[in-house]
């Protein structure tokens, strides 16, 4: 008597974790953590509920995935500035790659990191944390790099590297807030110019 092969456990996944978890980035961009309800990121995603949980976990895991993605996919210019052979270069890779991700394409204005860190009930609150302490690895990372400028004679002696990243962080946290609300990009444009121009230093 022939015996019939066993029917495979479960139904294949039908969807890209890929493309699903970059449609959920997008949601998260343009609404932050709070803003983003479940029920619009299965939408954006094409998946049901129990399909999000069993890849991704619950909304906070996916948020730190999407999270990732953005780092990898968006913030690679922050990698690239770092290696430019002066402060004042590294100033103008940041700000201008900063830019081109607030304003540029197909993606949401502002950024993701700015726009979640923002409002304040305490169901959020670990996510702010999460995303205070990757912004405060890229700060230490600033801060060692205009340290090494300094070092290097590329800042006068009385320029602060801590004070400096500091400045340069908020300038461009406040140009996120600003693509965020609509302002067109040829102003923050000025205001890099403007920053660049008053730069300590050579």
């Amino acid at each position: 008597m022939e015996i019939a092969p066993a029917p495979a456990r479960g139904r294949p996944r039908e969807f890209d974790p890929e493309e699903a978890l970059a449609a959920a980035l997008e949601v998260f961009w343009r609404r932050g953590y709070e803003g983003a309800s479940l029920a619009e990121l299965t939408e954006a995603m094409g998946i049901t509920k129990p399909s999000l949980y069993a890849c991704f976990g619950n909304k906070e895991s996916l948020f730190r995935k999407a999270l990732d993605l953005y780092e990898r996919d968006k913030l690679c210019y922050v990698q690239s500035a770092m290696q430019a052979p002066t402060a004042k270069g590294v100033a103008e890779r940041l700000l201008r790659g900063a830019l081109a991700i607030q304003t540029g394409g197909k993606d949401p204005l502002g950024c993701m990191g700015v726009i979640s860190s923002v409002g304040g009930t305490a169901h959020a609150e670990c996510i702010r944390d999460e995303i205070l302490l990757r912004r405060a690895s890229s700060d230490r990372a600033m801060v060692e790099r205009l340290e090494r400028a300094r070092q290097e004679g590329d800042l006068p002696p009385g320029v602060e590297p801590q004070a400096l990243a500091c400045y340069l962080s908020t300038v461009m946290q406040g140009m996120a807030v600003q693509a965020g609300a609509g302002v067109p990009a040829e102003r923050l444009t000025q205001l890099i110019d403007t920053t660049l121009a008053m730069w300590p230093g050579k």
